[in-house]
Order: C-alpha cells, then sequence, then structure tokens
C-alpha cells in the first residue's frame, strides 16, 4: 500500500492550493479517506474525512474553507484548501484508516 501527496508550496495569505493524494496497492474505491496535518511543535491533527459514499467532515478551523474530494477512477483523493491563513502552515499527510498508513507528507506554508 502507498500514498503519495503532491500539491504543497509557499502561498500568500488568502490564496488557495490543492492537495493531492495518489493511492496504490489496495481498494481504494472501498476505504475512507483522511488528511491530517501538522504543524511545528504541536500535535498531528485530524483536518478532513471522505467515505466511500463520499460523505465528508471537516474540523471546526478549515469548515466552510476546505473541501475533500476522491476520484475513484484515479485512485486519488484531493483537499481543495482556499482563504489560507498563516495557522494553516504546517505538513499534511495523508492517511488510509483500514490499514493505518500514511502518506511522507506535504509542506504548505501560508505567508507573505
Amino acid at each position: 500500500l502507498q500514498l503519495v501527496e503532491s500539491g504543497g508550496g509557499l502561498v500568500q495569505p488568502g490564496g488557495s492550493l490543492r492537495l493531492s493524494c495518489a493511492a496504490s496497492g489496495f481498494a481504494f474505491s472501498r476505504y475512507s479517506m483522511n488528511w491530517y496535518r501538522q504543524a511545528p511543535g504541536k500535535e498531528r491533527e485530524l483536518v478532513a474525512t471522505i467515505t466511500r459514499a463520499a460523505t465528508t467532515n471537516y474540523a471546526v478551523a478549515v469548515k466552510g474553507r476546505f473541501t475533500i474530494s476522491r476520484d475513484n477512477s484515479k485512485n486519488t483523493v484531493y483537499l481543495q484548501m482556499n482563504s489560507l491563513k498563516p495557522e494553516d502552515t504546517a505538513v499534511y499527510y495523508c492517511y488510509e484508516p483500514r490499514f493505518g498508513s500514511w502518506g511522507p507528507g506535504t509542506q504548505v506554508t501560508v505567508s507573505s
């Protein structure tokens, strides 16, 4: 099982980024997928979840600004991040809860 994130980078406050997580080695469409993030000196926190039925849930801090989605034909889960704030700066990780697998993460930095 492999998860690989991409799409991170440096963006100004108020800007947008779209993260991608390409999955392989398991039946992607059958399982929920999560996005987590970890800021320097802080614990890793759950950002968003999407079930196999595409039901979504969000952390309070990102609700209304972030959107999680999935494309089962591409075995990929996305995180669209809008109205980014400096406090969104973190390493963002893709996580598959059924097998407990993490991607290596992608850095998102929000700064002017």
